[in-house]
């Protein structure tokens, strides 16, 4: 795993989502990895980012005690957020944060996020005044992920400020894909990898300013949002800017089944 990230004149918080309820893993959050929940696991691997706070936001008292057991500030934040977009926009709240804080969302079931790639997206947001987010993505070249629906796929302008977010294929390569798509289906099998670099699937890693934060309870959602089922179109949608930073590595999958949960833990257990 990945050591410690300077944290040199970066300053940024990060805040760690941890809501109790979870229909395909009860309790994820405090579920056992090597002799720690989850969310403190994933708690440490922010820290290991170099953000000056480290938090975690949940709506149970179990995890907020759990938090703070191994050392971890907390806070106890309602419990009907529709997002952790929103359960973030509390946190911001509470504290008082100024406007140009830097608040990294790491989710709390991927208790193997690097920490390189935590700091790469605070750093992303500071670098481009102009964005109110910053998020992450990398080149996929396999047609199954290009074309899977459960995959977000982010096109970038020059800049690598997002166009937009879809679970559509896009962009529509028309040269590679048209000859292998029909009116019923694509033949994916025959589907040609698209060129090096012309894909990128987003991780869901993001960087916000405070300001920002406090402001998105307030906006209204999006049609594009409701139809996609992504939560930053609503930003967008608003006029927000989202700077992307692109890695060549894939980010290691996160939780959210049992065999995903064992799958982990024999990881940790090799490391010991």
């Amino acid at each position: 795993m990945t050591d410690s990230v300077s944290s040199n004149t970066l300053p940024f918080v990060a805040v760690v989502p941890a809501r109790l309820a979870s229909t395909r893993l009860p309790e994820k959050p405090l579920a056992d990895i090597a002799g720690k929940p989850m969310v403190v696991r994933v708690a440490e691997r922010a820290r290991l980012a170099g953000a000056q706070q480290v938090l975690i936001a949940t709506d149970a008292p179990s995890v907020l005690d759990a938090a703070r057991a191994h050392g971890f500030e907390a806070l106890l934040t309602r419990a009907d957020h529709p997002s952790g977009t929103d359960r973030l926009a509390e946190v911001a709240t509470h504290y008082g944060w100024s406007d140009d804080t830097i608040v990294v969302n790491v989710q709390g079931d991927e208790p193997l996020i690097d920490p390189a790639l935590v700091r790469g997206v605070a750093a992303h947001l500071a670098a481009n005044p102009d964005c109110a987010i910053a998020t992450a993505a990398h080149p996929i070249s396999d047609p199954a992920e290009v074309f899977s629906p459960n995959v977000v796929k982010a096109v970038l302008d020059k800049r690598g400020v997002a166009l937009y977010f879809s679970r559509a294929p896009i962009p529509w390569l028309r040269d590679a894909y048209q000859p292998h798509w029909s009116n019923s289906a694509p033949s994916l099998a025959a589907m040609p990898a698209p060129p090096a670099d012309s894909v990128f699937r987003h991780i869901g890693l993001y960087a916000y300013r405070a300001r920002f934060l406090r402001t998105y309870p307030t906006l209204e959602q999006a049609p594009l949002e409701h139809h996609e089922m992504l939560e930053q179109l609503r930003a967008m949608w608003h006029g927000e800017r989202i700077a992307v930073l692109v890695t060549h590595e894939a980010p290691a999958p996160g939780v959210d089944t049992p065999a995903d949960l064992e799958r982990i833990r024999s990881l940790f257990r090799s490391e010991t």
